[in-house]
């Protein structure tokens, strides 16, 4: 093999035709399985592609965007985990773009795939505007949507179930005796903020609570603002005995401040977030918190977006993953959590 690899010893390695070795280095549609061997081969080989001559000769470029609000928010690390493998294995790139939830930002990003520097795209939008669905209904390369779009949106969509999540987290603060439940939201305006506050009235009303606006505070989604709003809410409310966080990291900042404050979690207490990450499990006391299938949701995403990438033409798709609550010591106790683990 002193020339190198070629597609003829490609597919006796990979055990397909060479017209199937052809279509994958092209970047034509193909059976996942077979790109999966073919690429594999070409690996052991040691084939080394000429990336640009192929994207000339076939209008692909064989990379994927991937845009989020905060690269360094770990909902989105546990998406990005998922999605890279799967695409990966395809023979696909992956490009990110960290928005920080500028809608200019989003449009640009959409409005750049007519310059053809990806293939595609999975963005994660923390608002929908009518210029994202002017941009989506216009997009020049498969996009799929981690998030909620209006019903009847041409375009593939992989949602959480915030709305259910909320009332796991409310059910079980009920059972556990606490009465006193505030909420740190997100901004309302947010695609998650509003869908939890929706979803925190309606498990309030379903266990018999009223709702209060003493015991609501707005903030952002990340710890400093969690911190913030926290410390606002005790001084207006001093007797809350528990408190619904919209994610992880303002759950994070609301033990900072119950520390601080003296107040002990959970006896006078206790805090539940919102998306499981690893942070919940690694904080002290160790952080109830609702799983949203962030990593599910990734991979659900990148596993429709190849569909449409290797020529699916179907209708959209909208996939929703239910929640499940991950019971800790924030709530339960150190004792307690041992023997809880996930609740549905």
């Amino acid at each position: 093999m002193a020339d190198g690899p070629t597609i003829t010893t490609i597919a006796e390695r990979a055990g397909v035709s060479i017209a199937s070795v052809s279509r994958v280095l092209n970047g034509l549609p193909t059976r996942q399985e077979t790109v999966r061997k073919v690429m594999a081969a070409a690996d052991e080989l040691g084939y080394v592609r000429n990336a640009v001559a192929r994207s000339l000769k076939s209008r692909r470029t064989h990379q994927v965007a991937f845009a989020m609000a905060d690269v360094g928010n770990p909902a989105y690390l546990a998406m990005l985990r998922q999605i890279q493998p799967v695409l990966k294995a395809a023979g696909y790139r992956l490009v990110l773009h960290s928005t920080d939830a500028v809608v200019a930002d989003e449009i640009d990003v959409l409005h750049s795939l007519g310059e053809r520097y990806v293939d595609g795209l999975i963005m994660v939008p923390l608002r929908v505007t009518e210029a994202h669905l002017e941009m989506l209904s216009a997009a020049r390369a498969p996009v799929v949507i981690i998030g909620q779009v209006p019903e009847g949106s041409r375009v593939d969509n992989v949602r959480a179930d915030s709305h259910t999540g909320v009332g796991l987290a409310i059910d079980h603060l009920h059972q556990l005796g606490r009465r006193r439940i505030g909420m740190i939201n997100g901004p309302l305006d947010t695609v998650p903020g509003a869908a939890r506050a929706a979803g925190y009235r309606q498990a309030l009303a379903d266990v018999g609570l009223p709702y209060d606006d003493d015991l609501v505070q707005i903030g952002d989604f990340y710890r400093a603002e969690g911190r913030h709003a926290v410390t606002e809410l005790l001084a207006r409310v001093p007797d809350v005995d528990a408190l619904l966080c919209a994610n992880d990291l303002i759950a994070l900042g609301a033990l900072d401040v119950l520390r601080a404050a003296g107040k002990r979690v959970p006896r006078d207490v206790a805090v539940v977030g919102m998306d499981d990450t690893d942070l919940a499990a690694a904080s002290w006391p160790s952080l109830t918190s609702v799983s949203l299938g962030s990593a599910e949701r990734g991979k659900v995403a990148a596993e429709l977006l190849l569909e449409r990438l290797q020529g699916g033409d179907r209708e959209p798709r909208l996939v929703t993953v239910p929640p499940r609550l991950v019971v800790r010591a924030s709530t339960a106790g150190e004792s307690d959590a041992q023997g809880k683990g996930n609740l549905e």
